[in-house]
């Protein structure tokens, strides 16, 4: 099945809709100071390492990916990821100016944050886009060394949440795998070829990647 294609101010509208998404959902892990994996993970971890917000440290993490993205695999793709990366990273400094969370339970906050994260992401995936930085990294050791992206990101992920319990509760571990569970079982039912690919037309190949 051939790949859509979406005008500029579509890729533009679908994927504001995921920053916010995205953003509602880590508001929702920052409340009760849950971690997840990937980029993200490593922003929130830094967080509590650094006097630096999220948005910031989710935006330079991302920054040295940008050059594998636009070089290894295609400069639409790259671009689509920083207009998500952006909005994200200005969003979710700025959402306590809109929303503000007294009060939430753990287990909500876990499970309706993975899936806002996860819908989001399907939707970039819909636009050619990602939340970048080790998404990016795993879409090119897939097509350069067909080291499967999934399974790449199922190692970092393992990883981040490992290395949290040097930080965090074994309370908080837990739930945030949790969280983590619900977002890659939504991903795993609706990310299937066809539907929800993200497609990256890489230097050396003119063929989709699903990831």
């Amino acid at each position: 099945m051939p790949f859509p294609t979406h005008r500029f101010y579509e890729d533009i509208m679908a994927l504001f809709c995921a920053g916010v998404m995205v953003s509602l959902g880590v508001t929702l892990y920052n409340s009760n100071q849950l971690i997840t994996g990937g980029t993200a993970g490593l922003a929130i971890i830094g967080m509590h390492l650094t006097s630096l917000s999220f948005g910031m440290l989710f935006f330079l993490v991302n920054v040295p990916f940008y050059y594998i993205a636009w070089t290894k695999l295609s400069k639409r793709f790259t671009i689509n990821t920083f207009i998500s990366v952006s909005i994200i990273s200005v969003m979710t400094d700025y959402m306590p100016m809109f929303i503000h969370i007294d009060n939430v339970n753990p287990v909500f906050a876990a499970t309706v944050g993975g899936m806002l994260i996860g819908v989001g992401m399907l939707i970039m995936f819909r636009h050619k886009s990602s939340l970048g930085g080790l998404g990016i990294l795993a879409l090119y050791l897939q097509n350069k060394y067909s080291i499967r992206a999934g399974n790449f990101g199922l190692l970092v992920d393992t990883i981040i949440l490992s290395s949290s319990m040097l930080m965090f509760s074994f309370e908080v571990v837990l739930l945030s795998v949790m969280g983590a569970a619900m977002l890659n079982v939504l991903i795993a039912i609706n990310h299937k070829p066809g539907r929800y690919q993200a497609y990256v037309e890489s230097k050396t190949e003119k063929d989709g990647v699903s990831v």
